[in-house]
């Protein structure tokens, strides 16, 4: 699963050939979450809410980004690195 960022603790990472809807996954210590592209809702699992709230608004920032990455990692190619939260 390549990971696609990283900041504040929290690792941004995406599956190849991932089931719909897109998304990406969030890990943060010991808690997992997966959110939604497009809403960044979060779809499974569950993270603290300060970290729930730096990914959303790191999601927001680099939305199209997510989209090629999904897209990439869809294909079996491996995605581009997007820039951490600053």
């Amino acid at each position: 699963m390549p990971e696609l960022t990283r900041f504040y603790g929290i690792i941004i990472r995406m599956y190849y050939d991932d089931h719909v809807p897109s998304h990406f996954h969030a890990f943060y210590g010991e808690h997992e979450a997966a959110f939604e592209i497009e809403t960044l809702a979060e779809i499974k699992g569950g993270l603290p809410a300060r970290a729930r709230g730096l990914v959303i608004e790191w999601g927001q920032k680099h939305k199209n980004e997510l989209r090629k990455a999904w897209k990439k990692a869809s294909n079996l190619e491996k995605p581009d690195k997007i820039a951490p939260l600053d």
